[in-house]
C-alpha cells in the first residue's frame, strides 16, 4: 500500500497529475483544490489513497493527510464513491466541507453535484460523530516540530490508538521538548496512553 508518492510533474490537469518517480509514471486523480495548490511546481509530494476494483486500479492524491482522511471518511458512506467524493472536495475547501457536515447543513451539501437530499442526510448521520472526534483545523505545517508531530501521530494511530488521544499526547510532549526526535516522542506518548 502506498502512503505518498513524490516526484517530477510530467503532466497535470484539473482532475489528474502524472508524477514520474524512478522511471515510473503514476497517474493520480486529484481534486481542483489540490490542483490549485500544485500549480507551477515541478516537484511535488502527494498523499495517496488506492482504490482497487476488479476492473480498475486508481490512485487519488491529496496535499496533506487531513484531506486524504476526509476523502476516506466520505467514501465510507454508502452511495459515495471515489469520484463523487473527489467532486465534493473540488467544490468546497476541506474545512468548509467538514464544517457543513459537523453543523448538519443539509442545504449546503445538496448544492454539490451528485448529492441529493437523502445522500446529504446520510453523510451527516454517518460522519458527524467521526469528524467531531477530530480537531476541525489540524493543519500540519512544514517545520521540523510538525514533521515529528506528524510522524509520531501517524505511528500511534497505526498502532491502534485513537487520533485525538494520540494528538494530545504528542502535542504535550513536543511543547515540553520541542527538539525531541520522532522515536522519543512515540516512546513518551506510549507511556501516556
Amino acid at each position: 500500500m502506498y502512503d505518498f508518492i513524490s516526484g517530477k510533474v510530467v503532466q497535470s490537469g484539473p482532475a489528474h497529475v502524472v508524477l514520474e518517480n524512478n522511471g515510473l509514471g503514476f497517474f493520480i486523480n486529484i481534486s481542483l483544490n489540490t490542483y490549485s495548490n500544485l500549480k507551477n511546481q515541478s516537484e511535488i509530494k502527494l498523499f495517496v489513497h488506492e482504490n482497487i476494483r476488479e476492473d480498475a486500479y486508481n490512485l487519488y492524491g491529496f496535499n496533506d493527510i487531513d484531506d486524504r482522511e476526509l476523502f476516506r471518511q466520505l467514501i465510507s458512506v454508502s452511495g459515495i464513491g471515489p469520484n463523487t467524493a473527489r467532486m465534493m472536495m473540488s467544490s468546497m475547501l476541506s474545512n468548509e466541507l467538514r464544517a457543513a457536515i459537523l453543523s448538519g447543513n443539509v442545504d449546503l451539501l445538496k448544492t454539490l453535484k451528485g448529492i441529493g437530499l437523502k445522500t446529504a442526510q446520510r453523510i451527516i448521520v454517518e460522519l458527524k460523530d467521526k469528524l467531531g472526534k477530530e480537531p476541525a483545523d489540524s493543519k500540519i505545517f512544514t517545520d521540523i516540530t510538525n514533521t515529528v508531530k506528524e510522524e509520531a501521530l501517524s505511528a500511534l494511530v497505526m498502532l491502534g490508538f485513537s487520533r485525538t488521544a494520540s494528538l494530545k499526547a504528542v502535542e504535550k510532549i513536543i511543547s515540553a521538548q520541542p527538539d525531541c526526535k520522532v522515536e522519543t516522542a512515540i516512546k513518551l506518548a506510549l507511556k501516556m496512553l
